[in-house]
């Protein structure tokens, strides 16, 4: 039986090793899972050799409003725009 993605919002950092120098190195992304999912399903989006951790951080109402506004199903990720 497949494991349940959970109904809650994930942010995870993710480190770029190689991204130009005038671009950051940090990006912060959402995953609709919980957060021992939520790691794997964002570096599974991102290029190999990146690193991720989840932030442990409670969500303000204006950003889980703003998560429900992207629409996402479970175990779908999305990038934080800067």
């Amino acid at each position: 039986m497949a494991e349940s993605f959970g109904n809650s919002f994930t942010i995870v950092e993710v480190t770029a090793d190689d991204l130009p120098a005038d671009e950051p190195t940090k990006q912060l992304w959402i995953a609709f899972a919980k957060p021992s999912q939520a790691l794997t399903l964002v570096l599974a989006a991102v290029p190999e050799g990146w690193t991720a951790e989840v932030v442990f951080q409670p969500l303000t109402q204006e950003q889980q409003r703003m998560f429900e506004e992207l629409n996402l199903k479970p175990g779908d990720v999305y990038r934080l725009p800067k």
